[in-house]
């Protein structure tokens, strides 16, 4: 796997590639990942990861750029490993080393669309006009998905826009899956009492990267119209990012000062659960998410779910009975959440059901679904590119091989 994104760097992305390898190393398919360096170090799981020199992205602190030269410089250690696939997962600089790496290596060549980039480019750009953006996204998309042999998309909505732009390829949608025993227990009572806040008082939970494209500035504008009603509501946002500032000077504009609670990344394992877990219900209001992971982690916690359905997180509500979807502007969604906040017999039926609403996600079942289309490709490579690697002996079966990029 290539991709411009890992662990530390916390998103959908890096949870989405940490997630599938460690389920297709469980089912005896290990991975080999190529990802930029980080100051910071390479993360929690570097076991088979290869670090590729890097450098900072312009308006985007916690992104890196890996040199392109310096993972091509890897090439003739990858040929003695004998892998199987190339699997990409970001369109940056791994896209193209990705499907340089596949042609060298005459290797089938697989991607993943994890994000939706028309919603997305104009706001790290945001000196081109919204229309030309979202017309190189397009363009960029359309290009990029004609260069491999198949793609993973994670929800239906999302191959549908692909199918619109004129994207052909071979797909499959495939969502990233959940891990339930990593998300058993959680003490929201001890997050309570580390942060100060009353055991009573009636909390919202928002955990994403704090970016302009999660539309957080939409549920603060909710979160106002709540308080007419429940006065000592408060919103708790765990994550970092780019608008960061831009998020907390809107939430002062609003007057929810006393109202809002930012606690930066938490670590996955104990205190991120907690946070969970502290929440009366979890909230969220995303357009761009191609799936929307937050939402199956909340419901596996038994937290309940408050939420726009748009693109892939229509997949995720689904028929999910631990959630209440709730209209795409202000005033309607607030009605749901105070409809959740007062009325304590709905908030414990929608708890109890919503662990059940993730039994369907199972990260293992989603890994086998992605190593059949591996094989599938392995073995019958759509442009008969793959005879001559396929007839040569290998150390280990080759379906158990793959190099994966996360960018």
């Amino acid at each position: 796997m290539i991709s411009d994104v890992s662990f530390p760097r916390v998103n959908g992305v890096s949870t989405s590639i940490d997630t599938f390898r460690r389920s297709l190393a469980e089912l005896g398919h290990p991975s080999t990942l190529i990802a930029p360096a980080y100051a910071a170090g390479g993360g929690e799981h570097e076991t088979g990861v290869i670090r590729v020199r890097s450098r900072g992205v312009p308006r985007d602190p916690e992104d890196r750029l890996m040199s392109r030269s310096a993972a091509l410089a890897l090439l003739p250690m990858l040929a003695e490993q004998r892998f199987d696939v190339v699997h990409i997962h970001t369109p940056f600089v791994a896209h193209y080393v990705g499907v340089a790496m596949a042609a060298r290596l005459n290797l089938p060549v697989i991607e993943t669309y994890h994000t939706f980039f028309e919603e997305y480019l104009h706001h790290y750009v945001p000196f081109l006009p919204r229309a030309l953006t979202r017309l190189l996204a397009r363009r960029l998309s359309v290009g990029q998905c004609a260069a491999v042999d198949a793609l993973v998309v994670p929800s239906r909505q999302m191959l549908a826009m692909l199918r619109g732009y004129g994207v052909t390829a071979r797909a499959e949608v495939l969502p990233t899956g959940i891990d339930p025993e990593r998300f058993r227990g959680g003490d929201g009572s001890r997050f309570r009492a580390e942060h100060g806040i009353d055991p009573a008082r009636p909390v919202l939970v928002h955990i994403s990267r704090v970016a302009h494209e999660k539309n957080i500035d939409f549920i603060l504008e909710a979160v106002a119209l709540v308080r007419r009603e429940v006065v000592d509501v408060l919103l708790v946002i765990a994550g970092e990012g780019p608008a960061l500032e831009h998020v907390k000077a809107r939430a002062l504009a609003l007057g929810l000062a006393a109202n809002v609670l930012f606690v930066g990344y938490l670590a996955r394992a104990g205190a991120l659960l907690d946070c969970y877990r502290a929440g009366n219900a979890f909230v969220f209001a995303s357009r761009t998410e191609t799936q929307g992971l937050v939402l199956l982690e909340a419901l596996a916690l038994g937290v309940p779910v408050v939420s726009t359905a748009v693109m892939g997180t229509a997949d995720v509500l689904k028929g999910a009975r631990g959630a209440l979807i709730a209209p795409d502007e202000p005033a309607g969604f607030a009605a749901r959440v105070v409809e959740v906040l007062q009325n304590p017999g709905l908030r414990a039926e929608l708890a109890r059901a919503a662990p059940g609403d993730v039994e369907a996600w199972t990260a293992g079942a989603m890994a086998a679904r992605l190593l059949a289309l591996y094989r599938s490709l392995a073995d019958d490579g759509p442009h008969g590119r793959y005879t001559a690697a396929k007839s040569q002996p290998s150390e280990a079966p080759r379906a158990n091989r793959v190099a994966s990029s996360d960018a």
